[in-house]
């Protein structure tokens, strides 16, 4: 997609992004045999290609997909957790993917982020209320002690937390507790924009549901905006304004969630959405893709979707389909949609 000037309405931007990992390991780990000569060969993870999305104040972007498609790397990304290979990440407008650490620090108060394992998430050996108070003492280290306690206290009750409970360690709470606590960390600096990477993914099914229930009630309380990663098709469709679909790092489909719930036009979409379970349906919707799964460390040329498509033809086989907006707010990368092949 072409690179245009800054969009000071959106939110966060992302444009031309692109992150690889060289996990070739050690000089020797690279040099191989090749034709009685050693060469040095490099092994390349191509994790996230080209994406370019942006996201309204206000909204959530779902951006779904398999396992492995780069979703919480593009998420990782957005937070400068992971330095692009190229492209550029913008917020309300000021580019932030080049910026220090010292020069990023007005933005990390605006933006925080959930992550997917509340086990993994929280310092052990740091009570709820050190894990809560650390944040707010960092990016407000003017503020007096009992307006911090208040701050906690207020934080905790809105995401059904006991405040009586913020000396207690993490362990002794169960995960979807920890989940809430996690949340309320990121609310903590009362940011404007949340990244949440499959924050519902390792809760049972009954705790699913409140957890989702809070940060649907938060984003109304406060304006938050949402970029929302997810596997759970049922779950997206719920929360979501617009979806962002990722095959193999790239974004193939990219619309407002009823239009694309109802009618996928990207094949992978389709066959994404065909997988959902209903309760009381046949299975004879389903479509069953053929062939083998590429690799990231070695894509195919052309559409990195095209040994999986039965509407392949020479053309995605060699070319890298555009994304493409065929209806006002819908965007997809397909050469057949293109066509009106499909």
């Amino acid at each position: 997609m072409k690179v245009e000037p800054a969009n000071t309405a959106h939110l966060l931007e992302v444009r031309n992004l692109v992150k690889h990992f060289d996990i070739s390991g050690g000089l020797l780990e690279q040099l191989t045999l090749d034709g009685g000569r050693v060469t040095r060969r490099r092994t390349v993870v191509r994790a996230v290609n080209d994406v370019s999305l942006a996201i309204l104040p206000g909204e959530t972007l779902s951006v779904v997909g398999e396992s492995g498609c780069g979703k919480s790397t593009l998420a990782r990304a957005v937070m400068g957790l992971y330095p692009p290979t190229s492209g550029e990440v913008r917020y309300e407008g000021a580019r932030i993917d080049q910026l220090d650490s010292r020069a990023m620090m007005p933005y990390r108060r605006k933006m925080q982020m959930v992550f997917q394992d509340p086990y993994a998430s929280l310092n052990p050996r740091m009570t709820v209320r050190q894990i809560l108070e650390e944040p707010l003492r960092f990016h407000h280290p003017g503020q007096t002690d009992a307006a911090v306690r208040d701050k906690v206290a207020e934080v905790m009750r809105q995401v059904g937390v006991r405040p009586g409970w913020a000396d207690n360690y993490p362990h002794e709470f169960s995960g979807g507790q920890r989940q809430r606590i996690s949340i309320a960390r990121a609310l903590m600096v009362d940011p404007a924009f949340i990244v949440a990477d499959e924050p519902i993914a390792a809760l049972d099914v009954s705790i699913q549901a409140q957890i989702l229930n809070l940060l649907m009630d938060a984003q109304d309380q406060r304006g938050l905006t949402y970029l929302f990663i997810s596997h759970d098709l049922s779950v997206v469709r719920h929360i979501s304004t617009r979806v962002a679909v990722m095959y193999l790092g790239c974004l193939c489909e990219l619309a407002p969630t009823d239009p694309l719930f109802d009618a996928p036009l990207h094949p992978y979409t389709q066959a994404l959405l065909s997988a959902i379970p209903r309760l009381g349906g046949t299975a004879s919707g389903h479509i069953r893709l053929t062939g083998d799964v590429p690799t990231p460390i070695n894509l195919p040329p052309g559409c990195v979707f095209h040994g999986r498509c039965r509407h392949a033809d020479p053309r995605c086989r060699e070319e890298v389909p555009a994304l493409r907006e065929p209806a006002p707010g819908r965007f997809v990368a397909c050469h057949a949609v293109e066509e009106g092949r499909i």
